[in-house]
């Protein structure tokens, strides 16, 4: 009984920081594709703030419960906003632009996270443990999640920059990627970790590759915000 209250408890510490970072994260690209001329999320009705508008049930809900439980790298995704990259202005620079817009606004949370601890003090006694567990969590988890889809993997963020970035001739065979790049992704982040917990190893390849830069910026941050 005291195992299954202390993984509830570590779970409802988890729930808010992971729905707001990867919902907000996904609605940021719907945003920054309207800057740039496209309204494609606007006429699907995906143009909101709002993260119920945005939960994918795999992606938000079950995929970070199996990597939770699994000790594999907490990962997720939210339903993907529709852009339509051929109505961009500026297509190279918008595609850049709508891709980076995601880690963008987890780093903003990040920031507002060490912004909103400093009221955490303020609350009643009964509820400051709670919310500074949420907002640790908000704060790590929005910099994993903001390095996570900077790396140049379609279909991550940063696959897309670099498409972005690449001349035509590198940039169309390097887009194919995209084809097998989520099976990748999910052998990297959770069953080749979930083997590696059977045979006693160490097997998240990812951890020092996304780790290193994860601390780097929140000491950054810390000390510039905190």
């Amino acid at each position: 009984m005291n195992d299954l209250m202390h993984t509830l408890q570590g779970l409802t510490v988890w729930v808010l920081p992971v729905l707001f970072a990867i919902t907000l994260h996904e609605a940021a690209h719907g945003y920054a594709a309207l800057a740039f001329g496209d309204r494609t999320a606007q006429r699907a009705g995906r143009l909101s703030l709002n993260p119920l508008r945005h939960i994918d049930p795999f992606g938000t809900i079950i995929l970070p419960a199996i990597a939770y439980f699994g000790g594999g790298f907490l990962f997720g995704y939210a339903k993907p906003v529709p852009v339509n990259f051929g109505a961009l202005r500026h297509k190279r620079l918008g595609m850049i632009c709508v891709a980076f817009a995601g880690p963008l606004t987890n780093i903003v949370l990040a920031i507002l996270s060490i912004l909103i601890d400093h009221l955490v003090r303020d609350l009643p006694v009964v509820a400051q443990d709670w919310a500074s567990q949420n907002i640790e969590r908000s704060f790590w988890f929005n910099l994993t999640l903001a390095v996570f889809n900077l790396l140049p993997i379609p279909p991550l963020d940063g696959g897309r920059i670099m498409v972005g970035l690449l001349p035509p001739t590198l940039s169309r065979p390097f887009a194919k990627i995209e084809g097998f790049g989520m099976l990748l992704l999910l052998a990297l982040l959770i069953f080749i970790p979930m083997l590696g917990q059977q045979l006693h190893m160490n097997l998240n390849l990812l951890e020092p590759v996304i780790g290193i830069p994860v601390n780097w910026l929140g000491s950054t941050l810390i000390n510039l915000f905190g």
